[in-house]
């Protein structure tokens, strides 16, 4: 019994600081957007840990064809590893933001303010692409005290939003990924799909795939899809 009782308090402590640090809605430590406008039918659609061919190319032809534009969270050494592919993004007319420089959890330990991988990674983007995003979001939607104030001084707006499925990145079937978006999406919903994984890329297929799917159903449900910028209504780039 006090075994159990042990476990259940752990458990609890655990969820409870997940909440507090990396959950996609906590607001404990300061302003982290995860939504937009409840009354207006429009929805973000937003990309995480590119670029990562060929499943990013793949991600571009699809919102080609649907005439959706899209923000990409990009990590720097992925920038770095296929400049081209970042450059395609822009060039098609997607938002780019800040999504860390190398995307390593040891990183946050070892400099509380994240300045370095942020500030690293706007000078890539800003080098590779001409422009400097305005739009930050934290690996695992990490965030803290320090941090939030770090990005407030870089003129960096922090943004969450809602995943598409919280097994995504490991490859469950495109379908169950599709459902459960088209069960979360409501009006001013920004919604987290990921074109890579972390810094090392990763097979996306599944990804690509329920895009086939979500993209069609939300515009035949009535919902327009934006940019974060548009959706929030705030720059894009500083």
């Amino acid at each position: 019994m006090f075994y159990l009782i042990v476990l259940l308090i752990l458990t609890g402590s655990i969820s409870v600081l997940y909440y507090l640090f990396m959950s996609s809605y906590s607001q404990v430590f300061g302003k982290f957007i995860w939504h937009g406008d409840r009354s207006i039918k429009k929805i973000a659609i937003t990309f995480d840990d590119g670029p990562n061919n060929p499943y990013t190319e793949e991600i571009l032809d699809i919102l080609k064809q649907e005439r959706v534009k899209a923000t990409f969270f990009m990590v720097g050494k992925c920038i770095l590893r296929d400049p081209d592919t970042a450059k395609k993004i822009l060039n098609d007319g997607h938002v780019i933001g800040n999504h860390s420089l190398s995307h390593s959890f040891s990183n946050y330990l070892k400099s509380l303010s994240f300045k370095e991988e942020i500030t690293a990674n706007q000078k890539i983007i800003e080098s590779t692409l001409g422009v400097i995003p305005a739009l930050y979001r934290s690996p695992w939607l990490f965030r803290q005290p320090i941090l939030l104030r770090t990005l407030e001084k870089l003129n960096l707006s922090p943004i969450s939003g809602q995943f598409c499925h919280p097994l995504e990145v490991s490859l469950i079937d495109s379908k169950k990924i599709a459902n459960h978006v088209l069960k979360i999406a409501k009006n001013g919903s920004i919604i987290i799909f990921h074109d890579g994984k972390e810094s090392v890329g990763g097979n996306r297929l599944e990804t690509v795939n329920a895009l086939r799917i979500v993209i069609p159903a939300l515009k035949r449900q009535g919902y327009k899809l934006v940019t974060v910028s548009e959706l929030l209504n705030i720059q894009a780039y500083n």
